[in-house]
Order: C-alpha cells, then structure tokens, then sequence
C-alpha cells in the first residue's frame, strides 16, 4: 500500500466520530504530526538525540505535582482517564435503564466518592481480616491466610497466578513466584544506596499498625521489616527472573513438600481454591527452601505483624485519610518523588478501572472492573472499524519483520524456517477482546467499598480458576482495553488495547513516517520479543523449547553482550546505572522494534522518493516519531526506582541506544566521530 493510501486507509482509527479525507483531518502534534517546537537545535542530534529532538519541550514542561513524571504518554492516560471519569460520573448518577455491566461500575465509583462514609467506618471495613490474623494460633494458620492472597487483602511469600503450561500448550498450569517484599525489589533491602527508602519502609509500617490498634507497632515494624529482609536476601533477582528455562520447573503435590517441608501446600493452596490441584510450576525453585526457611523460623507473633501491617497497607487507598495520606506519602511521595497527591476522583477511577497491571502497586490490579469498563470505554470510543484500520499496519510490519528474518547473517537456515513458523503463528489482537466477559455474577455495592474490593478480586480469580480444567483460550486478553501499553503475550498474540491508539503513538491523520516511528516501532518491538532470549524458548506452537541451534544462541549472546554493555554504561541517574542484563530483552525489542518499522516505511512507498516535509527527510522523521512517543521527564527517585526494578530503560535511552546503533540515523542526522554517542560502524549491534 502506498503512503497516501495508507494514510487514508487508516484515518477514521483516532476517535469514534472521526472521518473523511486527509485534507480535511488535523494531525494533534504540529502540521505533519510532529510538534517542531519540542526540538532544541542548539544540540547537535549525535551528542544527545533525546534534547535535539525534544530539548524544548523538556525545558518548558514542569510535571505534575500529582506524577512521578511528565510525558505524551501520560497525557494519553490523561484522556483516557478524562473518558473514564465522564462514563462513570454518568454510571453513578443512572438509573436501572442503564446496562447492568455500567450500573456496577457506577455504584463502585460512588462508593469510592463516599468520603463521609468511608470515614465514618473507619477501620471497621478490615476486622475481618484482622481478627483472623489475631485468631492464628500456629504458622499453618497464617499460610492458611496467605492462600487467600488472591481474593483478600493478605500478603503471601509465594504468588500464585495462571497461564499456558509451557510443556502442554493446550492447557493452563498454575504458577508459583517468589513474593513477601513489600519494597519495589529486593535491591531495595540489600543495597546502601536504598537505606533512606528502607527506614521510611519502617516509619510506614509503624504508622500503619498504630493506626489499626496493633500491638507494639514501633517493635512490630522493625521485626517485620527485618523478616522481609531475609525473604529478599533469599530470593532471585530480577535478570535471574529473565531466562525462562530456570523458572519453569513443574512439582506435584509430593515435590512441593520436598521442596519446602516446612511448608504447608494443603492449607495454602486450600486457601486459594485450588485444594484439589496436583500440579504447580515453580519458577525460583532454588530460592523456595530458602524463603520457606525463613518464614519457619520467623516467630509467630512477626508474622501475624507482618500480615496486619499488608492488610492495612493494601487496603489503605480505600481507607480514611489517616491512612491514605500515610500511604502516599510512603509510596508515591518516597519511592517516586511525587509530591502531591492526585484529586479523589482520578483515584476512583483508577481503583474502578485499574492500570498497568507490570507496576508494583497493587492498586493497577487488585479487586477492580478492569475488563467490565473496558466494554463500556471502547463501545464509546473506538468502533469495530477502528479494529480492522489498524490491523492492515501490524500487517504490514509482519511483512518487514518477514524480510529482516529472511536476511539475518547470523542465523543458520534452519532456524530461520522455525521463525518463519512462528511469526506465521502471531495473532494480532487490537483494540479489545472478541468475547466479553460476563460480570452478571459480580455484585457491587455503593456503601461497601473495601467489599466491592474483595468480591471483584474473588470473581477475577474465580474466572482464572475456573478454566484450569478447560482447553486454552487463544483469544484471551490479559491487558484490558482502556489500558496505555502494549503486550507479546503467552499465546503468541501481539495486543494494542485501545487506550495506545491515539496521538503520538498513532495519529491517523499525521505522516505515515510519523506513524511508523511510533506506533510502527512499538509494533515491531512486540514482534521482535516472540525471537529475543527470552522468546527463542517457545516455538511456533508455544511449547518451552530452545529451536535455535548452538551456533545461533553463540552468535546472539555475544551480540546482546555488546548492547548490554552500553546500556549498562548509561547513568539516568548520578550514581544509578541501567541494568544492562535486567533490561536487556526490552534493550533489543526497542533496537529491532525500529528497525523493523523503518524498513516498513520504505517498503509501503512502494519505490517512490519519501516526501519531504519542513525540511525533514522520511527517515528522519521516522526517528523523530520514535522520539515523540517516548518523550517525557522524570523525577529522579523514580529514575532510581525504575533502574533497579523494571525491564524497561527510562526514557532517554529508549531514544538514544536504539539509535546509535542503526545505520540510517548516523546518514540521516550526519552524526560524525567526536559527537557523545557516535560509534564506529563495526561496533554498532545488529540483532533484527
């Protein structure tokens, strides 16, 4: 398809309503879908590609008081969230002529609005909790809480969650993870730079269990507190977490007891439904006996500390002030620097909606209607014939992903044929789920807050246990639509919810090069994950197994090598480096994703000289699309949070280590020897 026709083809995609031809639309950012006046031309594109490109715009963009960071992408979530808002301020103000989906996301709305009733209840909403924790009598009685973790506010040392058995593709399995730390990871505990974050940790925990009347809080705290940091001492890191061959490691009822004796998987796995279950896959199974001795030797009375304190914790947000304000001022304002508190209303929305459910507060996934208002927010927002637009440019980028597999001068023949096979298998998901999900079960009160909490998390896991017993689901969706991000799942599915689909990640009235720099790389990106370390162990059917040969793995480690080494060298942060090795599978999907989307731009001119617009080349403006999607600031204790507990570099390097290694960029901006980020041809990766 050519750049016109593919403009045209996909201009109804931003809003419901929108229509007609590209003369008559109006891209958001700028002319052309590009905002000139982010740029700062006094920097040389080689020496900072992220200032020259978006300089400006960092410089006159204070962030939020109520944000750990600015960016267009949390001014996508801005609108999104505006949206959400106005659905559910009319929801909560419906009668019984609305939907029955809508009239719960209204009275759950309203009940988190109910400032005066929540206060009036005080802590009343969470005795059944903690008289429970207060009834134990032995450990086994806490692991029997612990269980319960899923559907209640209780904290756990091992995560229980569901997903395709890697060895019997057709079925599910459960999964159990390394938990316990209430911090971000466990550097958090370990390391001397976190110290200040851990004695606040402290401070919070104390605070919390006077609030809740418990015993000894300041004595309490420290001991729990304490517990944590063994658990944390015992546990994987993060870049252990990433190679997908250790963390698959299937016990039956009798391997579990051998591999934890002091543990007890009856009364756990009773607490989570799954009494009658004979099989579960561990993923840190070096790190369990040692966590489980932990927890053996911790007293009693620690762990029933231990669990009050992550009661009130997870439940603060839906609690008095007292308690939502000691909450925020710990985990927002401490570990991300974000100074003030958003209004009442955003947080309903969030706690109604969810969000990213990768981040590491409870909130984004606990007890909400995620996938219930996703049903309502794209019935309004993006039309079936939005679904169908966006598909022909995934399309497209399968076809570029096609050519660069075809031409990889590393990989053997062989292997090539098994990607092929595989890509081949990629369903692509956009916008929302084929099949809903049925809330009619779910009941939703208006003054039961904390229990609207409880029942939306028991009907979700009920939803997941449930199916154990079936075959796999291939149209499942585990993001729900109105969600801001992107995902290469377990299915061999590539998912945009519709929450992505707008300006700057795709603006169907903008430059197709735009596009392609943006909601293109992004495409490519999720493509690239299926054939990275982590994705070459699952094949074109799903099952865990390594279809490259030896030469190939030799070949893409010592390339991954190098790129783990720059990425390692970069310093968002005084003193905080990125984790090459954490961060290294997203590391390569940015670096493939681009240049996947580059070659997809040319290929959709179809042999014709790309346009120049103000000035700007087709290529140029392919990477100035890239750096648009990913441009923000943010505040540096979130920089430091972020380096030591997620797989994504901050935003920056997601501009500038991709680039630096692509050929076309050093042509396109005539990045010369001596400029900061310059590298000499022949140490340039080159993995996709």
């Amino acid at each position: 398809m050519s750049a016109t026709g593919l403009t045209a083809g996909l201009l109804s995609l931003i809003l419901a309503g929108s229509s007609g031809a590209l003369g008559q639309a109006k891209p958001q950012f700028g002319a052309w879908g590009y905002d000139l006046t982010a740029m700062d031309l006094s920097v040389r594109p080689g020496d900072d590609f992220n200032r020259y490109a978006n300089g400006a715009w960092i410089d006159r963009t204070a962030i939020p008081a109520d944000k750990p960071a600015a960016s267009l992408r949390y001014d996508m979530s801005d609108l999104a969230e505006a949206r959400l808002h106005e659905m559910m301020e009319a929801a909560a103000g419906s009668g019984p002529e609305a939907g029955a989906t809508e009239t719960k996301m209204g009275a759950f709305y309203k009940a988190f609005m109910d400032e005066a009733r929540i206060a009036a209840l005080g802590t009343t909403p969470l005795l059944p909790e903690l008289d429970a924790i207060a009834a134990a009598r032995s450990r086994d009685d806490i692991t029997a809480l612990m269980g319960q973790a899923k559907t209640d506010l209780y904290a756990s040392i091992f995560s229980l969650g569901d997903d395709v058995d890697l060895k019997d593709i057709g079925h599910y399995a459960i999964y159990a993870g390394q938990a316990g730390l209430g911090l971000p990871d466990r550097d958090y505990y370990l390391q001397p730079s976190f110290a200040t974050q851990k004695a606040a940790y402290q401070a919070y925990a104390e605070t919390l269990l006077g609030l809740i009347g418990w015993p000894e809080p300041a004595a309490n705290a420290k001991a729990l507190v304490e517990f944590e940091s063994r658990i944390a001492e015992a546990s994987w890191t993060r870049a252990q977490q990433r190679d997908i061959d250790k963390t698959y490691n299937p016990e039956d009822r009798a391997g579990l007891a051998g591999l934890t004796p002091d543990f007890a998987w009856d009364r756990f796995l009773a607490g989570a439904d799954l009494a009658g279950l004979k099989r579960v896959v561990v993923n840190e199974n070096t790190a369990f006996p040692r966590i489980a001795a932990v927890y053996a030797s911790t007293p009693l009375e620690t762990l029933k500390a231990w669990q009050a304190f992550t009661v009130a914790d997870n439940a603060a947000f839906y609690l008095p002030p007292a308690f939502a304000e000691a909450r925020f001022g710990f985990r927002d304002k401490t570990l991300s620097g974000q100074p003030e508190e958003q209004v009442r209303w955003k947080r309903a929305v969030h706690a109604v909606s969810g969000g990213d459910c990768y981040g590491d507060d409870r909130i984004d996934c606990f007890g909400n209607m995620g996938f219930g208002v996703g049903q309502v927010y794209v019935a309004r927002y993006f039309p079936p014939s939005s679904k169908a637009k966006i598909q022909e440019l995934v399309s497209n980028l399968k076809d570029a992903m096609r050519a660069r597999l075809q031409r990889l001068d590393w990989m053997t023949p062989a292997t090539k044929l098994e990607a092929m096979k595989k890509l081949d298998t990629y369903q692509i998901k956009v916008g929302y789920p084929d099949h809903a999900r049925d809330f009619s079960g779910l009941v939703i009160r208006s003054d039961d807050l904390l229990g609207d909490v409880r029942r939306a998390a028991a009907w979700d896991w009920r939803f997941h246990v449930g199916r154990l017993a079936g075959p796999v689901d291939r149209s499942d969706w585990s993001m729900t639509p109105q969600t801001n991000d992107a995902y290469n799942g377990s299915l061999r599915d590539i998912v945009f919810p519709a929450g992505i689909l707008m300006p700057p990640i795709f603006d169907a009235a903008a430059d197709p090069a735009v596009n392609y720099g943006a909601i293109g790389a992004i495409i490519g990106h999720e493509l690239t994950h299926g054939f990275d370390d982590e994705g070459r162990k699952l094949d074109a059917s799903g099952a865990l197994r390594d279809w490259w040969t030896a030469a190939d793995a030799a070949a893409f480690q010592a390339r991954a090598k190098v790129l783990g080494a720059q990425y390692s060298s970069y310093e968002p942060a005084p003193g905080a480096h990125i984790n090459g090795e954490l961060t290294m599978g997203e590391n390569i999907a940015d670096l493939g994703g681009l240049n996947v989307a580059l070659e997809a731009y040319h290929r959709s001119l179809k042999g014709r000289p790309a346009p120049v617009l103000d000035g700007l080349t087709g290529d140029q403006r392919v990477f100035l699309g890239w750096a648009q999607a990913w441009r923000g600031k943010t505040r540096e204790d979130y920089v430091r949070k972020q380096v030591v507990s997620d797989p994504h570099s901050p935003r920056a390097f997601r501009m500038i280590g991709p680039t630096r290694n692509i050929d076309a960029w050093y042509e396109a901006f005539w990045v010369k020897p001596g400029d900061k980020y310059y590298l000499p041809t022949d140490q340039r990766v080159r993995i996709w």
